[in-house]
């Protein structure tokens, strides 16, 4: 999933960046709110670690705008500021989870880990399409009963087919969803990685459309 980080001390954000890219996640990273203001309107998030005291435009501004354009992306905040009276005023404004520093990386993760569930799947504890069974904050996959293996570029590749089921996925798409920034996959790298993907679903009765000129789509087949 792709994660936005908006935190400005760089010793934080690094942490917090390299933990979530070892769970397999595309991370963003920016270190003042007005570059996290600019960032949620470009690009869809599943997730938004937002610290209150950015500069140039601090996180509760972030978090207003973000809610005023009624965007209901899930947001963990991760602030020094710990009085009661402050940590119920910013989820009442529409933070999901609030986490004060310093706090210890595996309560972060399973943070995480809670607030992905909740968006990837609507509260339901895996995402099913056929036979496919998907974990997507566990990253577990399972082909019917029987779990699959897949190395981590295979698994964004299905989460990002996964989550939109019905609808076509371009490959603009594909390609965001596996790059951070400043990273780049050609054309015949995201080739290979759905030719790849294809081989390890088709035994268990899903497959990968074509649908030239626009994208893909995750579909049921006859194994």
């Amino acid at each position: 999933m792709r994660v936005l980080i908006a935190e400005d001390d760089p010793d934080i954000a690094a942490g917090l960046c390299a933990s979530l890219r070892r769970q397999g996640h595309v991370v963003d990273h920016v270190d003042n709110g007005a570059h996290a203001d600019a960032a949620l309107g470009a690009t869809p998030y599943a997730l938004l670690v937002l610290d209150l005291g950015l500069p140039q435009m601090e996180g509760q501004q972030v978090l207003q705008r973000l809610r005023q354009r009624g965007d209901g992306l899930a947001v963990l905040v991760v602030t020094a500021r710990d009085g009661l009276a402050e940590r119920v005023r910013i989820l009442d404004l529409g933070a999901d989870d609030y986490l004060v520093k310093p706090f210890a990386l595996d309560e972060f993760e399973a943070r995480v880990r809670a607030q992905l569930r909740r968006v990837t799947s609507n509260g339901a504890p895996e995402l099913r399409i056929g036979p496919l069974r998907l974990d997507l904050p566990g990253r577990r996959v399972w082909m019917g009963d029987a779990p699959l293996e897949l190395t981590a570029r295979d698994f964004g590749l299905l989460s990002a087919l996964a989550v939109r089921p019905d609808r076509i996925v371009s490959r603009g798409q594909l390609v965001e969803a596996l790059c951070d920034w400043g990273q780049d996959l050609t054309d015949n790298g995201l080739d290979i990685a759905l030719h790849r993907l294809r081989r390890k679903l088709q035994p268990g009765g899903m497959g990968i459309r074509t649908v030239r000129g626009l994208g893909y789509m995750l579909e049921e087949t006859t194994p």
